[in-house]
């Protein structure tokens, strides 16, 4: 489609958005504080022009283009204000007819920052799934990665996102608990998904880099990473917990490390899914930790 707009930093966003048009409204992550993240540390967070965003829906369009759902990127395009979203939607929309669903990552204090009408006004033009980083089902591991939210917090703006006809996607990652707690943590993550009930689901396994904060916890001895094969098993727990709720849930697990995925519907394909993962279990050595240098 000619030349793209020049993106910054790493693009990131769910596998079940490969299809949407990713259309960057901002450069960076505007909280940027999580611990195991390192997709934004060295971005200075700033909202890209107006005229720049619109450009790029120009050129898009100008090569055919016309996609029927668009992704707002990068970090947590959601904490834009709504006016700001509001005239990035109505370009959208002028430029492709086509539109049907505008995506975007959120986080659980953008949302607590829009009144209940200004969801609903996202919602009538046209934002549809919202992804949010849930991380974990424990608040002292939210704590302990400077997550922005507690699980009480969450459930309060999830609930409020649904009554605004949004469509609510979860981010979570094994391991984030650290050794020896996977199992616990599957549990209570899993209780948390069982009571919110996401449309998606995305399971990012946890992949350490040196330069993650959470990196310099590991050399201090604050955090003791569990290895793949607690996080396999946490990951099986998860699954095996999760009850039917009354609609497919699409599901996705990445373990970036032993290059392994489990992926497909839920419920229909769990008992699939399961075994997939206790080939994987039976044969994963233990020790072996997920990091990149």
């Amino acid at each position: 489609m000619g030349d793209s707009m020049n993106y910054e930093g790493q693009i990131c966003r769910g596998p079940m958005e490969r299809a949407s048009f990713m259309l960057p409204v901002e450069v960076g992550c505007a909280y940027n504080r999580c611990k195991f993240c390192t997709l934004f540390k060295h971005l200075s967070y700033r909202e890209l022009p107006m005229e720049q965003i619109e450009n790029e829906l120009g050129r898009v369009r100008q090569a055919g283009g016309n996609p029927e759902t668009v992704f707002l990127g990068d970090g947590n395009a959601f904490g834009l204000s709504t006016e700001t979203l509001l005239e990035i939607i109505h370009k959208i929309h002028s430029y492709f007819p086509g539109c049907r669903g505008i995506h975007m990552d959120a986080t659980v204090t953008d949302i607590s920052r829009k009144t209940d009408q200004e969801l609903k006004r996202l919602y009538e033009a046209g934002v549809r799934h919202l992804y949010l980083g849930i991380e974990t089902g424990l608040d002292d591991v939210l704590a302990f990665m400077q997550k922005d939210h507690t699980l009480e917090q969450a459930y309060r703006q999830i609930e409020r996102i649904k009554s605004a006809g949004l469509i609510y996607d979860a981010h979570f990652m094994t391991g984030i608990a650290g050794k020896g707690r996977g199992l616990e943590n599957a549990e209570h993550t899993a209780e948390f998904f069982n009571r919110t009930q996401p449309s998606r689901m995305i399971n990012f396994s946890m992949f350490l880099h040196e330069r993650a904060p959470l990196y310099k916890e590991i050399q201090q001895g604050t955090f003791v990473p569990a290895d793949e094969k607690e996080n396999l098993m946490e990951e099986r727990r998860l699954l095996e917990l999760l009850e039917p709720w009354g609609k497919d849930v699409l599901y996705d697990g990445f373990h970036d490390m032993i290059e392994f995925r489990v992926r497909g519907t839920l419920p229909q394909d769990r008992e699939k899914m399961l075994e997939k993962l206790d080939a994987r279990i039976a044969e994963e050595k233990p020790g072996l930790r997920a990091f990149v240098k």
